[in-house]
């Protein structure tokens, strides 16, 4: 049999942030990289854009320009709202994260990671469409079937190993027929810009944890929403509902958002459509390991592609771009060793890590989405656990997965406590 030759040492599915940095900590270590993105570059991506310090620790290991005058809006924490409390909450103090976080558009956020892979040395090809895998006579993948250009021309790119972060989608390990986990949390998210003079520069991201409509009365509508200013004289405003909710499925989730939004202060500039910027646009959020495994016949998942949106917060692109970095630095190790069992035995590594860094903070999260999702446990929580402020610092460090894993104080200890005790999803 004549041998292939390859395009390049890992193929990478998808320039979102897990692609793209899984692309770059790559290149960086000298590794060959073929970086596909079926769109074209600048492209919209429905999110909140807003980044927890989670997120920023991950910019600053890719070598990103953090600072305002490289166009990044800081915030110092996040602002919760419900039970007729308003709480604003600063960022922990640790060594492990940064204590800012950052808001920035989908629209360039993306191409500027993807940019920064390039310049560590990844191949970028944009309009390239993937559709599926090539495999060997023993079903072991060693390239992709795509469609390359507007003329939609045939292609195949060969590498020993692949990479999948092609989204919520899953539309690679959906060929390999990895699907998702029916027994793990999902989450719907819709969002919307507005014009609004009066909100767009915050030092605080919004997080409303009660919605209610003009007319609602006692009643809360299904969810949580957000307003994440942009600090461009827009923001951006959601809301998601999970799947442990009963309104999951059986909501018309972009007139819930403007049913919220018409009790909001006429001042604020979201209860009038003229100052909307462009339409409603939703969603699905992969939550807690939801697809699995992370690594099977020459093809690892990285970020939405392999389910690990944080079930607590919503925040998907930090676990995105850590399960990029995790994956190239097996990757490195897995090439460096003879094609065969010492390789797979490297590359092994990659689920197994992931399971050992996340896996019981997810399960944990798990069961935190099946009682948000009942409303008269979310109402009794809201109630007696804002006006405690030191409570809900510990919730935030909880949610947002921000503790020193080592030495720390006394809710960092407790918080890791939890999640080492927690069974692995």
């Amino acid at each position: 049999m004549t041998a292939v030759e390859h395009d390049a040492d890992v193929i990478v599915v998808g320039a979102g942030p897990g692609g793209s940095a899984t692309a770059y900590h790559l290149a960086r270590h000298g590794v060959r990289v073929l970086l596909l993105e079926k769109t074209e570059f600048p492209r919209e991506k429905v999110c909140g854009d807003g980044l927890t310090p989670r997120a920023v620790r991950q910019l600053i290991r890719m070598g990103v320009d953090t600072s305002p005058e490289a166009g990044w809006l800081h915030n110092r924490g996040l602002r919760v709202i419900g039970g007729g409390v308003r709480l604003e909450l600063d960022w922990p103090e640790l060594a492990s994260f940064p204590n800012y976080g950052l808001v920035r558009t989908r629209l360039d956020f993306d191409d500027l990671l993807a940019q920064r892979a390039v310049a560590a040395g990844a191949k970028l090809r944009t309009n390239v469409n993937v559709l599926g895998p090539v495999l060997d006579g023993d079903g072991r993948v060693t390239g992709v079937e795509a469609e390359v250009g507007p003329g939609k021309e045939p292609a195949t790119f060969h590498a020993p190993l692949v990479v999948a972060a092609d989204g919520v989608s899953g539309r690679f390990p959906l060929a390999l027929g990895l699907a998702k986990r029916e027994d793990r949390p999902i989450g719907v998210a819709v969002r919307r810009y507005y014009r609004s003079p009066a909100k767009h520069e915050d030092n605080y991201l919004e997080s409303w944890l009660e919605l209610r409509s003009k007319d609602s009365g006692d009643n809360l509508l299904p969810g949580y929403g957000w307003i994440f200013g942009l600090g461009d004289g827009r923001v951006n405003v959601g809301l998601g509902v999970l799947n442990s909710s009963s309104a999951f499925g059986k909501t018309n989730y972009r007139r819930l958002l403007t049913d919220w939004l018409a009790n909001t202060p006429e001042d604020w500039g979201m209860t009038d459509e003229a100052n909307a910027d462009g339409p409603i646009l939703g969603a699905a959020l992969p939550m807690g390991f939801n697809r699995v495994p992370h690594y099977t016949r020459g093809v690892l998942l990285v970020g939405d592609s392999g389910g690990m949106v944080n079930p607590f917060n919503g925040e998907g692109i930090a676990y995105a771009m850590e399960s990029g970095e995790l994956a190239a630095e097996v990757v490195v190790q897995a090439l460096a060793r003879p094609a065969g069992p010492e390789r797979e035995r490297a590359l092994m590594a990659y689920p197994n890590e992931l399971k050992a860094r996340l896996g019981g903070y997810y399960r944990l999260g798990g069961i935190f989405v099946k009682l948000i999702g009942r409303p008269e446990i979310m109402r009794i929580a809201t109630k007696h656990g804002m006006p405690h402020p030191t409570l809900m610092r510990f919730v935030l460090k909880l949610l947002a997965n921000l503790t020193d894993p080592r030495g720390g104080d006394a809710m960092d200890r407790v918080i890791n406590a939890m999640t080492k005790a927690a069974p692995a999803v």
